[in-house]
C-alpha cells in the first residue's frame, strides 16, 4: 500500500491555496476595468466579487461535513473542475452574469480547497497544528503578492484582464497533477476516534460559538479591505494594485514567522494584537496620501496577517473534537463575511462618492467604517485573552 507522502501534499496544498489567492488577488484589480468595459456600479462589481465568497461558503457548508465520508481527494478533484470551468468561464465572459457565475464557481473550488486542505494538514501534523495552518496560509497572501504583481505588470504592456486571468490555469493544472493519483490520510478525528456526534457537539460549544461569530468580522475586516483596497485607494499617488501586493508581502512574512510568535504570545494573544493592530492601520489609511500609504498599509498586514489561520489554529487547539467540520464552520462563517463585506463596502463607497464628490475621499470615509469590526474584535480578544489568562492562573 502506497505511504501518504506528507511533504507533496502539503505543497500540493500550498500550491492549490496560490490559486485560490491568485483568484482574489487578480479581481481586484479587475475591478476598475469591469466597471469600465461592462458599464457596471461599484455595487454590482460588488455583487460579482461577493459570489465567490458566496460559492466559497456554499462549498465549506456542503463539502465540511461531509469530508470524512467524500474524502479529501474527491473534495480537492471537484475544487480543480470548478476552478477550470470558472476560469475558463471568466476568459470569455460578457458582461455581468457571466461574471457572476465564473466568479461563482471559482468561489466554489476556493471553498473546496480550503474544506479539503485545511483537515488534511492538520491530519499530517497532529502535533504542529496551528504553526503548519500558518504555514500553509501564507500562501494566500503570497498569491496575492504574485497574482497583483501579474495585474500591475501584464496591464503596463496593455494585457487585459483576459489572459491575466488564463495566465492562472497554469498553476491550476500544476496542483491538479500533483495531487493526482496519491494516497490521502484519514482526517484527525477519525484517525483518534472520536464520533460524529461528539463532533456535533463541540460545534455548539460556548467557545466554538464564540470564535464563530468574531470570524464574521475578522475575514471582513481583511478580505473585505484587501479585496478593494486596489480600488479604493487608485487615486492616492501610488498605484493601489501595488498597495495590495504590499499588504499581501508583509502577511506572508508575518505567517512565516508565525510558529515564534504564537508561542510567545498564544492564538488567543496574538488575535488581540492583530485587532488592534488592524484599526490602527485602517485609520492611517484614510489620512495617508502618496508613498505614506505603504507605512500605513504596512501596519493594517501586521494586523490582519494573523487573523484566520490563527482563527483556525485557536478552535483546532481548543475545541479539537471539532474536527474537520468544525474548521469547515470557520472557513465557511469567514468566506460568508467576507461575502456580506463586498457588496456593503461598495454601497458604502458609493454614497461616501456621491456625498463627496471625490474618489480618494470616498475611499478614505470607507476604510473608516471597517474600524468599527475591528473595535469590537480588540472587546472580545481582551475578554477571551484574560478569561484563559486567569484558568492558567488558577491551574
Amino acid at each position: 500500500m502506497e505511504k501518504v507522502k506528507k511533504a507533496l501534499l502539503f505543497n500540493a496544498s500550498c500550491l492549490a491555496l496560490v490559486v485560490t489567492a491568485l483568484a482574489f488577488g487578480t479581481r481586484g484589480g479587475f475591478i476598475a476595468p469591469w466597471m469600465e468595459e461592462f458599464n457596471l456600479s461599484a455595487a454590482q462589481v460588488g455583487w460579482i466579487v461577493g459570489t465567490a465568497f458566496w460559492g466559497f461558503t456554499v462549498a465549506m457548508v456542503i463539502f465540511g461535513p461531509l469530508i470524512d465520508i467524500l474524502g479529501i481527494g474527491r473534495v480537492i478533484t471537484i475544487a480543480f473542475v470548478c476552478h477550470l470551468v470558472g476560469l475558463t468561464m471568466t476568459i470569455f465572459a460578457s458582461g455581468f452574469w457571466t461574471l457572476f457565475f465564473s466568479t461563482m464557481f471559482i468561489g466554489i473550488a476556493n471553498g473546496s480547497v480550503e474544506a479539503a486542505c485545511n483537515p488534511l494538514i492538520t491530519a499530517l501534523y497532529p502535533k504542529d497544528k496551528t504553526a503548519k495552518l500558518n504555514r500553509f496560509h501564507m500562501w494566500f497572501p503570497a498569491g496575492i503578492v504574485i497574482g497583483g504583481l501579474i495585474v500591475y505588470f501584464l496591464n503596463k504592456y496593455g494585457i487585459g484582464w483576459r489572459w491575466q486571468t488564463a495566465v492562472m490555469l497554469i498553476p491550476t493544472l500544476g496542483y491538479g497533477l500533483m495531487f493526482f493519483g496519491h494516497k490521502f490520510p484519514q482526517t484527525e478525528r477519525v484517525a483518534v476516534g472520536s464520533t460524529y456526534k461528539d463532533m456535533l457537539k463541540a460545534c455548539v460549544s460556548p467557545l466554538f460559538l464564540f470564535m464563530a461569530f468574531c470570524m464574521l468580522f475578522t475575514a471582513a475586516t481583511e478580505l473585505g479591505t484587501n479585496q478593494w483596497i486596489a480600488a479604493l485607494l487608485e487615486t492616492v499617488e501610488a498605484p493601489g494594485i501595488l498597495l495590495l501586493v504590499w499588504v499581501s508581502a508583509i502577511m506572508a512574512l508575518a505567517r512565516l514567522v508565525a510558529g515564534p510568535v504564537v508561542h510567545k504570545l498564544s492564538g488567543i494573544g496574538v488575535l488581540l494584537f492583530s485587532a488592534i493592530f488592524a484599526g490602527i492601520g485602517l485609520f492611517l489609511l484614510s489620512i495617508s496620501s502618496g508613498w505614506w500609504t505603504f507605512g500605513a498599509a504596512a501596519v493594517f498586514a501586521l494586523g490582519v496577517a494573523y487573523f484566520w489561520p490563527n482563527m483556525l489554529g485557536v478552535v483546532a487547539e481548543k475545541v479539537p473534537t471539532s474536527g474537520a467540520l468544525g474548521l469547515a464552520i470557520m472557513g465557511g462563517i469567514g468566506f460568508l463575511g467576507g461575502a456580506i463585506a463586498q457588496p456593503t463596502l461598495g454601497k458604502i463607497y458609493d454614497l461616501n462618492l456621491a456625498k463627496l464628490g471625490d474618489h480618494l475621499q470616498a475611499g478614505a470615509a470607507s476604510l473608516r467604517t471597517v474600524i468599527i469590526l475591528t473595535v469590537f474584535l480588540t472587546i472580545a480578544f481582551l475578554f477571551l485573552f484574560l478569561k484563559y489568562r486567569k484558568r492558567a492562573q488558577v491551574a
